[in-house]
C-alpha cells in the first residue's frame, strides 16, 4: 500500500531522477578525460551538447557554469512537477543555497560591493523572488529586517540572530547558526514523513551535521571563538550528538577532534594518515572559481597537515551515502542524493579541467568519482 500511494504522486519523478542518475559519468568516462590533451573529451558524454558550440579553448569556468545549469534545469523540472509533501522536500533542498546566497549578499552589502555583481554570483537554486531586496538595504538594521520578513529563511533568522550579529566578525558564525537551524528543521521534516524517506535522509543529514561540527571545531582553533560559543554552533542531530559534540566543544587540537570521532568507525577512518597527503592540499595554482567548487570544507585546517585529504574523505563518504540512497525505492532521498552526486561530478570535472589547463598531470587523478 505504501508503494502504491508513493507511486501515485511521486513514482513518475522517481523514474525520471533514476534516469538522470544513469547519465552520471562512470569510471570509463573519467579515465578518458584524464587522458585528454584538452577538455574536449567531454563531447562523448551527456555534457557534449552544451560544449559543442563553445569557442576553444573551453575554460574551466565555462564548464562549471554550463554543467551547473544542466543540474538546475533538471532540478526545476522535478520540482515543478511535484506535489506535497515532495514539493516541500524540494523547498528544503533549496534553503541551503539560499543561506549561502543571503550570506554572500550580506557580506557584499557590508563591504559596499556592486549589487548586480553579487546577484550574478548567487547560486541559481538559492534565488528567490525577494532576494534583490537584500541589496537595497542601506544599513545593518534594515538588512536584518529585510532578511527577517522578506525571505523564506525568516524563521531561522528570527530564532537565531539579532541585528547586532550582522557584522564582519560574526559572518561565519551567522552562516553556521543558520545551517544548524536549517539542518535540524530539515531532519525533523524528513522524520515526520517516515518510512524509507526518513531512514535515508536521517542517515544523510546526520553525516552533514557531523561534518559541519568537525569542521567548526577545527576551524575555531587559534581564533577568538570561545568553546561555549563553538558548542552552540553544532547541530543537535547526527551520530556524534550528544557525546561526540561535547568532546568536540572541549577539543584544543586535531588529535582531540580525532578522539571525539573514535566512537564512529566510519569517521575514525577520516583521520587515518596516509603517505604523501592530498595534492589538493598542496595545490596553490587552481583558479578561484575551482577552489570554490571544491568546497569550503577544510578551510583553515593548517593544523592537520593534509587538510585536503580530510576534505576528500568527507566528499568520498558523502558520495557513498548518496549512492546507497538509490538502493531503496519509494522514498524522496533519491532526489537529494542525485543533486549531491551531480555536484560532486561538477567538482571533479572542474578539477580535471584545471589540471589539464595548467598541465598538472601529476594531480589529475585526485578527483572523486561518483560511479
Amino acid at each position: 500500500m505504501e508503494a502504491l500511494l508513493f507511486n501515485v504522486n511521486a513514482g513518475f519523478l522517481e523514474g525520471i531522477v533514476r534516469g538522470y542518475k544513469a547519465g552520471l559519468l562512470n569510471q570509463g568516462h573519467y579515465n578518458n578525460l584524464t587522458q585528454c590533451e584538452t577538455i574536449e573529451g567531454l563531447s562523448a558524454t551527456d555534457y557534449g551538447n552544451f560544449l559543442a558550440n563553445e569557442p576553444l579553448p573551453i575554460s574551466t569556468s565555462t564548464i562549471t557554469d554550463k554543467a551547473t545549469q544542466i543540474l538546475v534545469d533538471q532540478f526545476n523540472y522535478l520540482r515543478s512537477n511535484s506535489v506535497a509533501p515532495l514539493s516541500k522536500f524540494f523547498d528544503y533542498i533549496t534553503y541551503a543555497y539560499m543561506i549561502d546566497n543571503v550570506i554572500l549578499l550580506i557580506t557584499g552589502t557590508l563591504h559596499e560591493r556592486n549589487t548586480q555583481e553579487l546577484l550574478e554570483r548567487c547560486h541559481p537554486l538559492g534565488v528567490f523572488e525577494t532576494l534583490p531586496a537584500l541589496c537595497v538595504a542601506t544599513n545593518v538594521e534594515e538588512l536584518y529586517r529585510t532578511a527577517l520578513i522578506e525571505t523564506p529563511l525568516a524563521p531561522y533568522f528570527r530564532e537565531c540572530l539579532s541585528a547586532a550579529d550582522l557584522d564582519d566578525l560574526n559572518i561565519e558564525i551567522i552562516r553556521n547558526t543558520l545551517y544548524k537551524a536549517y539542518l535540524e528543521d530539515f531532519y525533523t521534516f524528513c522524520t515526520s514523513i517516515g518510512g524509507p524517506t526518513a531512514d535515508v535522509m536521517q542517515r544523510t543529514l546526520a553525516f552533514e551535521a557531523d561534518r559541519r561540527s568537525i569542521n567548526i571545531a577545527i576551524n575555531s582553533f587559534g581564533t577568538e571563538l570561545s568553546k561555549e560559543r563553538r558548542a552552540k554552533l553544532f547541530p543537535a542531530i547526527g551520530r556524534l550528538f550528544p557525546a561526540g559534540n561535547n568532546a568536540l566543544a572541549r577539543a584544543d587540537d586535531v588529535e582531540q577532534v580525532r578522539q571525539a570521532c573514535e566512537g564512529v568507525s566510519e569517521y575514525r577512518a577520516f583521520f587515518e594518515s596516509s603517505p604523501g597527503g592530498s595534492s589538493r592540499a598542496q595545490n596553490g595554482g587552481a583558479s578561484e572559481s575551482t577552489a570554490r567548487l571544491l568546497g569550503d570544507y577544510g578551510d583553515g585546517l593548517e593544523d592537520l597537515g593534509a587538510a585536503g585529504e580530510l576534505e576528500d574523505r568527507f566528499f568520498a563518504y558523502e558520495v557513498h551515502l548518496n549512492k546507497m540512497a538509490f538502493l531503496q525505492q519509494f522514498q524522496y532521498g533519491v532526489f537529494y542524493a542525485y543533486l549531491k552526486l551531480k555536484e560532486q561530478e561538477i567538482r571533479s570535472l572542474a578539477w580535471i579541467a584545471e589540471c589539464i589547463a595548467q598541465d598538472a598531470r601529476d594531480r589529475i587523478q585526485d578527483y572523486i568519482p561518483t560511479f
